[in-house]
């Protein structure tokens, strides 16, 4: 009996914005501490800056009347002031003590006011910016909303007519006459239907990136062979490999091999990753996809002997748009985001390995993980549930 799961991806949006929370709580909390350092700061300066000032006041006031005590004796100061010069300086002492205290316990209060007031002004001026992060959170939902409406309308209609393309087009080859005129015809309708194909992946991986987006892409898994998937893979770009003189070889350990899997996802992550070895790999040149058993799980690959990437850029080809360079058109950029969000959807792992001028080798895992290697993306990007 067929065991069914569905594993839905977490919407990356989501994700991002987790992040930005932690990040805006850290960054608040950092800020909070440095302000009570500063206030701290700020306190113990004005507080050393007035016992200066009192120290070197009374430094002052003992003498004065030293000096008065001096002069009042007409000689040397006796061994104490008069009562009343005593009691008079007491007095004296006392008032000076008040009126400081009076000044303490004002300053004090000024701080907890001013201190009070900033207090109670940040957290008006954080709950202003947390209103206008949801409201622009609120309106960039809303864009996506009717972004995905809108493409989903689209891209209907242009598979529509896509659909009539093909399909007049194969009209026009089984009525062609034989001959070389018929011939030319033939051709040309098997360009325009390539052509159809190219468009109807576009549409499909851009319906695929709004679906992840939306937290809409799911995997049905199911316990399938992946020899046999390898094979359907490897039989779809027979004639593409062979029209660029590229060898197209499998190595799969045993048959049947089987895994838990949503075949057409795995299909379309293996058929992804033959398409960009053939696109970067030249005239006769190889092309090897292979499976293993690791563990409880399987590891499957894609190696070819094409140009190459960049070893800074390893980490980054799984992210959307991501291109070999500014100028280049053989793809939009999607296809390893895709596949990257279907694996992990699956619970694996997906990584490169390369070296410019000598080839690229594309890994990924059925139902174990993978080795954070040289390539790896070094973050998952879905979250799988299963149920």
């Amino acid at each position: 009996m067929l065991e069914r799961a569905m594993a839905t991806v977490e919407k990356p949006s989501i994700a991002e914005r987790q992040e930005t929370d932690e990040s805006l709580r850290r960054e608040r909390e950092r800020t909070d501490r440095a302000l009570s350092d500063a206030q701290d700061a700020i306190g113990e300066g004005a507080d050393r800056v007035v016992r200066r000032a009192r120290d070197e006041a009374d430094a002052l006031v003992d003498e004065t009347r030293d000096s008065e005590d001096e002069v009042g004796a007409g000689g040397p100061r006796p061994a104490g002031p008069p009562g009343a010069v005593a009691r008079e300086r007491r007095q004296e002492d006392e008032a000076l003590q008040e009126a400081r205290a009076a000044a303490d316990e004002l300053l004090r209060e000024e701080r907890s006011e001013t201190f009070g007031a900033l207090a109670e002004l940040l957290p008006l001026e954080r709950e202003k910016t947390d209103r206008y992060l949801l409201t622009e959170r609120a309106r960039s939902d809303d864009a996506l909303a009717n972004r995905d409406d809108f493409l989903g309308i689209v891209s209907h209609d242009l598979r529509n007519l896509l659909n009539g393309i093909v399909l007049s087009s194969a009209l026009i080859a089984e009525g062609a006459p034989t001959g070389e005129k018929g011939k030319r015809s033939r051709e040309g309708t098997a360009r325009i239907q390539r052509y159809a194909a190219r468009m109807n992946r576009l549409i499909g991986d851009l319906l695929d990136v709004a679906s992840i987006d939306a937290g809409r892409l799911s995997v049905t898994v199911k316990r399938g062979d992946v020899t046999a998937l390898i094979g359907e893979s490897v039989e779809m770009f027979g004639a593409a490999a062979s029209a660029k003189g590229i060898r197209l070889e499998t190595e799969v350990a045993e048959s049947p091999l089987m895994a838990e899997l949503d075949h057409d996802r795995i299909l379309q992550v293996i058929v992804n990753l033959i398409s960009n070895a053939i696109k970067f790999t030249a005239q006769g040149g190889r092309i090897c996809v292979r499976a293993e058993r690791s563990g409880e799980g399987l590891v499957l690959s894609v190696t070819d002997t094409g140009s190459g990437v960049p070893e800074e850029s390893l980490e980054t080809i799984f992210e959307r748009f991501w291109q070999v360079g500014k100028d280049d058109r053989r793809g939009t950029g999607l296809g390893l985001y895709i596949s990257r969000c279907i694996i992990e959807a699956h619970g694996g792992r997906i990584w490169a390995e390369s070296k410019v001028g000598e080839g690229s080798t594309f890994r990924f895992t059925l139902g174990v993980p993978a080795p954070v290697a040289g390539g790896a993306t070094g973050r998952p990007a879905v979250r799988s549930k299963r149920g």
